[in-house]
């Protein structure tokens, strides 16, 4: 079954749907602040069908856990979304275009978001505040104003945020921050990030109709209303400012939190980004070549190199290095290398990556209390790296932060992308 709703009836239903869905809520599993127990089923329903079909793998791996929704505004992803659970758990999930059907469900647990950046505060906010739990795709917001509005609302209600960062339970990873802590580099001063891909060009787009079957009023949710262009759907959309926050915001931030994980830091002191698109003349409006600072003053400092639109095969950084007193740490994707000064193998971690440690860490803390991994408070933090860096790059090259509270300090140009001049009526975040 799919839903879909008329523009009335969508915005009436926004301006109320957190006084209902909080009162639809009841059942002793979703009072604030109380974990449901060890042996308690897991209901949790997935929103997004491209990225989010994942997310239905990661959970069909966790036990006692079942899809119970899944949500998409095609009705194409939506349908193939259902259809991949078939004889994989009990029940078949329920299907709803509108994911705030999902929070009116009193017996749902949580929601997984896996939608475009600019959905992510939005429908963390309006779970949260309907007493569901949330697991909420990189990076978690679109601007430094929601970044900061979702981590405040996940505090008031009492909600288990993890931000999908899955890094963060990646046991390679835990054990190569674990050694870096106990000192098998030295005194660490700096890291180094990388991102490398080899994207075609988007063209440039033709304003038209929606095509059949893609609910494209609901697609924009909070966004004001802009017209329907064909190259933005289903990925697209991260190369245009309104939309996304380009390479940085989409790939930078899972380097970036390693590499802020590793030198124990959080806000910067200064922040520079400079590069631009250089390899094809389309609609692009982020830069396929940028390189970030980041200053943390005494603490060090990291930096952030993107290629998005050429490879450079012949180079072969690591995902994540990580510079001491007495060697180098270099991270993969999900592992750790080890080397002295004078370039020696001292150290090595080669497990392979899975999600599944983080969806279970997730559902563990919503069970049983379990500490997150990545809670958003913290996620966040690093999502800011990418929205400085953004802010720096659309400005004036460079932005100062104050590190206590990251905010930005004497930068009036970069302010200007604090936040998003407006949202579509009846939406209140």
């Amino acid at each position: 079954m799919t839903e879909s709703n008329s523009r009335r009836d969508f915005l009436k239903k926004t301006t109320t749907i957190s006084a209902a869905a909080v009162a639809a809520v009841s059942g002793p599993n979703l009072l604030l602040g109380q974990a449901k127990g060890a042996n308690s089923r897991f209901r949790v329903g997935v929103m997004g069908l491209g990225r989010g079909r994942g997310h239905i793998n990661g959970y069909l791996d966790v036990p006692n856990t079942e899809v119970a929704y899944v949500c998409d505004v095609d009705e194409a992803r939506l349908a193939a979304g259902a259809k991949s659970l078939e004889g994989k758990q009990e029940k078949q999930p329920k299907q709803v275009s509108d994911f705030r059907r999902m929070l009116e469900d009193p017996e749902l647990d949580a929601i997984s978001i896996a939608t475009p950046n600019f959905w992510h505060a939005a429908a963390t906010i309006l779970a949260c505040q309907a007493g569901k739990h949330v697991y909420v795709e990189k990076p978690g917001s679109y601007n430094a104003w929601e970044s900061h509005r979702m981590v405040e609302v996940a505090k008031e209600t009492g909600r288990q945020v993890q931000m999908g960062t899955q890094r963060r339970s990646y046991p390679g990873m835990i054990e190569g921050i674990q050694k870096l802590r106990e000192g098998v580099i030295g005194k660490l001063h700096y890291a180094r990030c990388w991102y490398f891909n080899t994207r075609p060009s988007i063209g440039k787009g033709t304003v038209g109709p929606p095509p059949a079957g893609l609910d494209w009023e609901m697609w924009q949710g909070p966004l004001p209303e802009r017209p329907f262009k064909d190259n933005l759907v289903h990925y697209n959309w991260h190369w245009h400012w309104f939309y996304g926050g380009g390479e940085l915001a989409n790939n930078g931030v899972h380097s970036l939190d390693v590499a802020r994980w590793a030198m124990g830091v959080d806000y910067p002191e200064k922040v520079t980004c400079n590069g631009g698109r250089y390899y094809f003349d389309d609609d692009q409006e982020t830069p396929d070549t940028a390189y970030a600072t980041f200053d943390f003053g005494a603490a060090g400092g990291i930096n952030w190199e993107g290629s998005s639109c050429h490879r450079r095969k012949p180079e072969s950084p690591a995902f994540v290095s990580v510079y001491g007193e007495g060697g180098k740490m270099d991270f993969s994707s999900a592992n750790y290398t080890v080397f002295d000064n004078d370039g020696k193998e001292i150290g090595q971690n080669r497990d392979a990556p899975s999600d599944v440690p983080h969806f279970t860490n997730f559902a563990s803390a919503v069970r049983e209390g379990e500490t997150l991994n990545q809670p958003i408070a913290d996620g966040q933090i690093s999502s800011m790296l990418c929205h400085y860096g953004n802010m720096a790059y659309r400005s004036t090259g460079s932005v100062k932060v104050n590190p206590g509270t990251g905010a930005l300090v004497d930068s009036p140009e970069g302010q200007k992308y604090w936040a998003r001049e407006a949202y579509r009526e009846g939406w209140k975040l």
